[in-house]
């Protein structure tokens, strides 16, 4: 472990600490500083068992519980957009900053309840981890699953990602193809010679432009899906009609969906053009039949929404264990550069937190979670 440049203070109030995280720049693949911070912060707390891999910090109660809970979050952000460092505007109870919302504002809840909660009533497994904002291959939790499965088990997990501090139970699946159009090239002065693929992806836009979303209720809970085109291209040169064009487009599908159907459903959608899958990764079902999770809801106040974007909820949920998101921030302001959270809802969310871990009651008015969230951007 090097020295890290800035010392977290874990005596300090939920969001000054976050300020601290939010200052220390942490895009995906430079998580060297914060994660060296947030050792030297957690390895001086003597009833917590700490294992660090690579990036990724495993902070364990070892009390011997007949329960166990995983609070988790990750430290990276998507690049830096002239968002740095933190502001704080006091008087609107705004903190301004690069992964305000998503997610340093849970990290530092983490952090105070991993520090404070000496004795909470279940076994607690703190975990921050590196890489989720990229491809599924670097992402922390999943290297964590696989090399150290039992740092994962549990009973119930807490992933703390923005969730306008209430409870957003599973999550939609997300896969991407490239849908490929092909022609002959041709010299422009000439087109009548070739086929020009670029004008044969009219089709694939006109396919998506009539698609009528799915919406299922689960659990109570209505999901939708989405099927967008996300980046198109193709060319040659100024003068050349091309012979090729890829329209990329991303599904978000529902968790009553494997990803097998969900490819299924894409390549019939497209029958007729061809289609290569490059990335893919599981929704999650709520869940909410599950007793620990029935719990949580009820502890925190009852309310719950779908989850629309993809989050490591379904990282757990193919571990099988029951988890939800809750955290503070409006998913809305994830990766914009206007980034922000309100200070209050960092503070509830330690509040009820602290309150669920060693079992003392909310007030009402800490029970009750923030608006749930509309469209929300993720990995």
């Amino acid at each position: 472990m090097s020295t890290p440049a800035t010392v977290l203070d874990l005596a300090a109030d939920v969001v000054t600490l976050t300020r601290q995280l939010v200052d220390i720049e942490s895009v995906s693949k430079g998580e060297q500083q914060i994660a060296d911070a947030v050792e030297a912060a957690l390895v001086a707390l003597p009833h917590l068992h700490l294992t660090r891999r690579g990036h990724t910090l495993v902070a364990r109660t070892e009390l011997g519980r007949p329960s166990r809970v995983v609070i988790a979050g990750h430290l990276d952000t998507v690049p830096v957009n002239g968002n740095l460092p933190s502001r704080l505007d006091e008087e609107a109870g705004i903190l301004h900053g690069l992964g305000t919302c998503d997610m340093k504002g849970g990290d530092a809840v983490i952090l105070k309840l991993a520090a404070t909660v000496a004795e909470p009533v279940h076994d607690v497994t703190y975990v921050l981890y590196e890489a989720e904002e990229i491809d599924a291959t670097s992402n922390g939790l999943r290297l964590l699953s696989e090399s150290d499965p039992d740092l994962l088990e549990a009973d119930f997990a807490i992933l703390m990602e923005p969730s306008n501090a209430g409870v957003e139970a599973g999550c939609q699946g997300t896969l991407r193809v490239e849908v490929r159009t092909r022609g002959e090239r041709a010299h422009s002065a000439r087109s009548w010679r070739g086929v020009n693929a670029i004008h044969g992806a009219a089709e694939v836009l006109a396919r998506l432009n009539a698609y009528q979303a799915r919406r299922p209720v689960i659990d109570g809970l209505e999901y939708h899906e989405g099927l967008n085109a996300v980046g198109i291209s193709g060319g040659v040169a100024g003068n050349v009609v091309p012979d090729e064009c890829v329209v990329t487009v991303n599904f978000r599908f529902a968790p009553d969906r494997s990803e097998a159907q969900a490819l299924a459903f894409v390549k019939e959608f497209f029958a007729g053009f061809d289609i290569t899958l490059t990335d893919s990764a599981p929704g999650a079902l709520p869940g909410l039949d599950r007793p620990a999770a029935r719990a949580f809801v009820e502890a925190v106040g009852g309310a719950v929404a779908p989850k629309f974007g993809w989050t490591d909820v379904a990282r757990f949920d193919v571990l099988g264990v029951p988890a939800v998101n809750f955290g503070p921030g409006d998913p809305v302001f994830a990766h914009k550069a206007d980034e922000h959270v309100e200070t209050a809802q960092i503070e509830h969310c330690e509040r009820v937190l602290r309150a669920w871990l060693t079992a003392a009651p909310a007030s009402s008015h800490e029970t009750s979670a923030g608006a749930p969230a509309g469209e929300e951007e993720d990995r």
